[in-house]
This record gives C-alpha cells, structure tokens and sequence, in this order.
C-alpha cells in the first residue's frame, strides 16, 4: 500500500464501492425509483424486458471493474494497474459526458479523477 499511498488508496476504495452501488442498482434494483432517478429515466422504461436485460449486463460490468480496482490497490499494490483503470474510468465518464449527459463526467467520474490525480501526484 505504500507505492500507492493512503489518501489513493481511500480515493480509489470509494470509487469501488461507487461502482458496486451502481451494480445494485443496475442488477438487483434495475426498476427502482432510486434506479430511475440515478440515470434520468422513466420505471416503466426500465421494467422493458431488452432495457432490464442491457441494465443488468452493463451492472456486471460495472461490479467487474470495482473488483478489479480493488485487487489492484489491495492484492497486487499495482500503481500502474490502479491507474489504468482509474483512467479508463475517467475515459468513460468522459464519454458518456459527451454522448448521454455532461453531469456524468462528475457523477462517475469525479471521485476517479481525484484517485487519478492524487495517484499521479
């Protein structure tokens, strides 16, 4: 941990644990209210059987990415690891932020930007 650093490696675990909510709600609570509110859209939308089904899948990605940080900074103590997928975080926030909405370069990418920078600095 010390290659990484503990104000990182507090960064990079809350970034984690983001994800893992953003699996909940994609895959355990895909038609909630919560769910609804979190991305800008309608519960009937997405009680849709393809929209369920999409929402479920991109949760998994998302519970894969939060273990694989969490390996990186807990299991392998791998900066370079923690950064490429911290960066690859920012990547998609920044691409959702040009193609879906510009809040989500904050929303889901805000705390890997931080991890990020302090990881670099």
């Amino acid at each position: 941990m010390d290659a990484i650093g503990i104000i990182t490696t507090i960064l990079a675990t809350l970034v984690a644990l983001e994800f893992v909510y953003i699996f909940v709600l994609e895959t355990v609570r895909t038609d909630s209210e919560a769910t609804a509110r979190t991305f800008g859209m309608e519960t009937e939308v997405l009680r849709e059987p393809h929209m369920a089904v999409s929402m479920k899948n991109q949760g998994v990605y998302n519970l894969g990415i939060a273990i694989l940080l969490l390996v990186a900074v807990f299991g392998l103590h791998s900066v370079g690891m923690t950064a490429a997928l911290l960066a690859y975080i920012v990547f998609v926030a920044a691409y959702g932020a040009a193609t879906v909405s510009r809040d989500i370069i904050l929303k889901q990418g805000g705390l890997a930007i931080l991890a990020l920078a302090s990881l670099l600095l």
